[in-house]
This record gives C-alpha cells, sequence and structure tokens, in this order.
C-alpha cells in the first residue's frame, strides 16, 4: 500500500484525502477525508483576480491540512487546482502561497484533466460492471461531463457551476421565475456547448453526480437528519424527486434553506444554481435516476499518485 495525500481545491470548496492505495483490489482505504468551505473563486467572474480575502481563507486551510498530511505521515501528496485558479489572473499568487505552505506546487489543471480525474474516482470501485457511464461533477466555477466505460471516451469542461452562475444572477430567495430562467438559460447554452464533444443522448448510460450540490440534494431526498456520507455513496435519487427538490429550493426563503439539517452553511446560498444545473442535465439526457457518489476527484487525484 502507498499512503497519499490529495487535495482538491475547488471554486467553492478545498478538500482534502489521506488515503492508502491498494492497487492490487483498487481500493482507497479512507484515514482523513474533510472538505471546507473557502470560496476561493469569490469575484472572479466578475473581476478576474481571486480576492485577497478568498486567497486568505484558502491559505488558513492549506496550513490546517498540512498538519493532517504531516501527522498521518503520507509518503506523496498532490495538490490540484479546477476552475478559479485556472480562470485568475494572479493565480501566480496563489501557486506561491501554496507552495510555501504545504511543500508542493499546485497544478492548475486543464477542464479535461480535471474530467478524467473525476471519471476514475467515481467509476473505479465500479469497474467490470459493462456498464456505460455519463459522470457529472457539478463545481463551483465549471461542471465536467465525461462519458466512458472502463476509461474515458469523451469528456468536457464547461463554465458554469454553482458559484459561478450565482454570482452572475444574483437569485433572491426565494427565487424569481426571471432568475432562475436566466440560469437556466445559461446551462442550456453550455450543455450545447458540451454536446458537442459528449454525447448527451443516444443511447442507455448510468448517470453518475458528483460533489456538493448532487450530494445535498441527495442527503435531502434521503431525509437525513445529519450528512451521512455513507447513506448517500451510491444512493439512487430519481428524476422526480430531484425535480421536487429543485422547486422547494426555488421557492424557499434563506432561513428555511439553512434550516435543512444536511445543509452546509456554505451551500445555502449557491444551492439553487447547483440543483438547476443538476436537473437540466437530466432532462436533457431523459435520465430516470441520478446514482450518487461519494469517491470523485479527490479519488482520481489519489490513484493518479498511488
Amino acid at each position: 500500500m502507498t499512503r497519499v495525500a490529495a487535495v482538491d481545491c475547488g471554486t467553492n470548496s478545498i478538500r482534502l484525502l489521506v488515503a492508502d492505495a491498494d492497487p492490487a483490489t483498487g481500493e482507497l482505504v479512507d484515514l482523513d477525508r474533510r472538505m471546507t468551505i473557502v470560496r476561493l473563486g469569490q469575484g472572479v467572474d466578475r473581476t478576474g483576480r481571486l480576492a485577497p480575502e478568498a486567497l486568505e481563507r484558502t491559505f488558513a486551510a492549506c496550513r490546517e491540512y498540512a498538519e493532517i498530511i504531516k501527522a498521518h505521515g503520507a509518503e506523496k501528496i498532490r495538490f490540484v487546482a479546477t476552475s478559479a485558479s485556472r480562470d485568475a489572473e494572479n493565480r501566480a499568487d496563489f501557486v506561491s502561497g501554496v507552495l510555501d505552505i504545504l511543500g508542493v506546487e499546485p497544478e492548475v489543471i486543464s477542464g479535461d484533466q480535471e474530467a478524467a480525474f473525476s471519471f476514475t474516482g467515481a467509476t473505479k470501485e465500479l469497474a467490470g460492471r459493462a456498464e456505460d457511464y455519463l459522470v457529472v461533477d457539478i463545481g463551483g466555477g465549471s461542471t465536467e461531463l465525461v462519458v466512458g466505460r472502463e476509461s474515458v471516451e469523451a469528456a468536457r469542461s464547461v463554465d458554469i457551476g454553482c458559484v459561478r452562475l450565482t454570482e452572475r444572477h444574483q437569485p433572491s430567495s426565494p427565487a424569481t421565475a426571471e432568475q432562475v430562467a436566466a440560469i437556466r438559460a445559461d446551462v442550456s447554452k453550455a450543455l450545447d456547448l458540451a454536446a458537442e464533444t459528449v454525447p448527451l443522448t443516444g443511447g442507455p448510460r448510468t448517470l453518475v453526480g458528483l460533489a456538493g450540490s448532487v450530494t445535498t440534494i441527495a442527503a435531502i431526498a434521503l431525509g437525513l437528519e445529519e450528512y451521512d456520507s455513507e447513506a448517500i455513496h451510491h444512493a439512487r435519487i430519481p428524476y422526480e424527486k430531484v425535480r421536487e427538490i429543485t422547486r422547494s429550493l426555488i421557492a424557499a426563503t434563506h432561513d428555511e434553506k439553512a434550516a435543512i439539517p444536511a445543509m452546509h452553511p456554505g451551500r445555502v446560498d449557491v444551492i439553487v444554481s447547483g440543483a438547476l444545473i443538476l436537473l437540466a442535465l437530466m432532462e436533457r439526457v431523459q435520465a430516470s435516476e441520478v446514482v450518487v457518489s461519494e469517491h470523485d476527484i479527490l479519488d482520481g487525484i489519489g490513484w493518479s499518485i498511488a
């Protein structure tokens, strides 16, 4: 076994996985898996730059993660940064800060690389079932769509994410019909773009959904009193339930969304946009359900260094 530490720094959150990788069984044994909402992408869609306060929140989380990695004695570390840091003019400030704290340089990966990691993480333990998968990873700044069976056959990253769309359209709580229509229009355009590369129709595929918007919807659908990753992992949420939850989130006040037991405080203001992305995709591909995976880009990064 190899003890690895994988860090995924996205637009909304930064996440850490410390695990023992066993290539013989295809299993990652978690030692520590955690997530911190840092909102690194605050204002990036508007300004093109990472805000100083967003960088400091991210560096504070990195300092915490450095202690955890050291305590577990991880042999290898890989830090991957995605949408927000890809887009930012001042990403050199981000790179140097992470290097100082963790001793590794963050890799600002492309959307295609992000998609490949997400696919590996989500499907590796499902390998051998002879299924075609459509993996959707709804992030803060971008959404990755990947089709494949045992490996990636087509992938596309598009610039729709729960933070980006929320900052762009500023949906109120409850959201108005006009705000919802504007978000859905952006999502539709992005899916049209993705469909140029990734076949979204034309055959039965298992839709696998990743990341916080999807897992939060799953937690609501399952009626969880608190977030339970074991209950959520590989839960199958019907389209009708996703539509029902999306409509209820659109109609909810801020306090009503915050009072949902499994809702992370940092996700309250962006969950409507995330839900609308998932719902629109399910409608586009005519998916009867989404299989929710807690294993995602973090696991893919872990396997890449095992």
